[in-house]
């Protein structure tokens, strides 16, 4: 063998090398989604976000104004479609987030809060793929206004208030036995007599 050839399979060796430790790191845990990313994946799929949203859209301005009606309209609007994953407060601690791989980041921390308004807005419109972000521009989930207001309430969420939070609990998504109560109290508040309930049959 000369000299180039000896190069060639050092560089083959390593490359190959260099795979086996990837997938071995990608797939520590097997394809669990219960899985922590490693500093690896997470460096390089933020990279790789970065590098496809579009210059021209990571330069755009936000155009919707930061008032008081935008940002509740954004509220009910996050509380309605955002927060079974990311959670009322951006923290992404709920149960489906902790489910996903990766899970939700933390809309309040640094990271998301450095990304310009336009790299939000892409997200937002455009989703990520291999995450559980869907994409919600077109198709009928709603306008690009309602983007861009989300947008404002991202960069609102560091300061987001208690009575906020509380008036986006009426707005989040809710199932039959949330709405049975949510009844029941409005009809006690109401006047109406309070109905027993049935005790639980136990079957062995």
């Amino acid at each position: 063998m000369n000299r180039a050839s000896n190069i060639i399979l050092l560089v083959v060796l390593v490359a190959a090398a260099l795979a086996i430790l990837a997938a071995a790191s990608l797939l520590h845990q097997g394809l669990s989604s219960r899985a922590t990313p490693t500093s690896l994946e997470v460096m390089l799929a933020r990279n790789v976000r970065h590098l496809a949203i579009p210059a021209d859209a990571r330069k755009q301005q936000n155009s919707i104004p930061d008032s008081p009606d935008n940002l509740r309209d954004a509220r009910r609007h996050f509380a309605d479609h955002c927060a079974i994953c990311h959670g009322n407060e951006g923290t992404g601690d709920t149960a489906i987030g902790n489910s996903l791989y990766p899970k939700p980041p933390d809309l309040r921390a640094g990271r998301t809060q450095k990304l310009s308004d336009g790299e939000l807005f892409w997200i937002i419109e455009n989703g990520v793929r291999f995450t559980g972000m869907p994409a919600f521009g077109g198709g009928g989930h709603g306008s690009q206004e309602d983007s861009w207001k989300l947008v404002r309430f991202i960069r609102h969420l560091p300061q987001l208030s208690t009575d906020e939070r509380m008036e986006m609990e009426r707005y989040n998504p809710k199932g039959p036995d949330d709405r049975a109560e949510e009844n029941e109290e409005e009809d006690f508040l109401g006047g109406a007599p309070v109905q027993q309930k049935p005790s639980a049959e136990h079957h062995h």
